[in-house]
């Protein structure tokens, strides 16, 4: 079980390496993005639940729901709701589109090696090349991969606070 453990860092490193150290910031935003939605999942999924539940019995325990001023209250609850569902989304979003430019400034720094690599040593020595080429592609690859993750997620987490936005409207009824 160690062995297969220190195995997979060996990997990881020897991935990281051929990359660049361009690599560690797609880590590094990824880490974040991911960090921002697995809080996002919690509040959905067992946070929220909760608070809706809580908001539903005290408008029901309200004698009065239909003036307008038990109207305006109803609002105001299911816009902080709605406030609460989608707070960090714009930032998760915003990581997602952050993956993709990382890694094109892979490709950059890459290109630069290729080409400092032919002004050095000329064009006759493919395997100097191919070190700039694999650091131009692999941080490109790695972009897309991280942005996809969250963008799938992403997408998903909105769609589910629009549900529960809603949800809690409907279980709320106007008299």
């Amino acid at each position: 079980m160690l062995y297969q453990i220190e195995e997979l860092f060996d990997i990881v490193r020897n991935f990281m390496g051929t990359g660049g150290d361009v690599l560690y910031i797609i880590a590094f935003v990824l880490v974040v993005m991911w960090t921002f939605i697995i809080e996002r999942v919690w509040y959905q999924n067992f946070t929220f639940p909760r608070d809706s539940r809580q908001m539903i019995a005290r408008w029901t325990s309200r004698s009065d729901v239909s003036s307008w001023k038990s109207l305006r209250i109803r609002d105001c609850w299911i816009s902080q709701s709605k406030e609460s569902l989608n707070q960090n989304l714009m930032l998760i979003k915003t990581l997602v589109a952050i993956c993709p430019m990382v890694g094109l400034l892979g490709t950059v720094t890459g290109m630069i090696t290729v080409f400092e690599t032919m002004a050095t040593h000329g064009t006759g020595n493919p395997r100097l090349m191919a070190a700039g080429i694999s650091m131009a592609t692999i941080p490109t690859m790695a972009g897309m991969v991280a942005a996809l993750s969250g963008l799938f997620v992403s997408t998903r987490l909105e769609a589910s606070a629009r549900t529960k936005t809603d949800y809690l409207a409907d279980r709320m009824p106007r008299h």
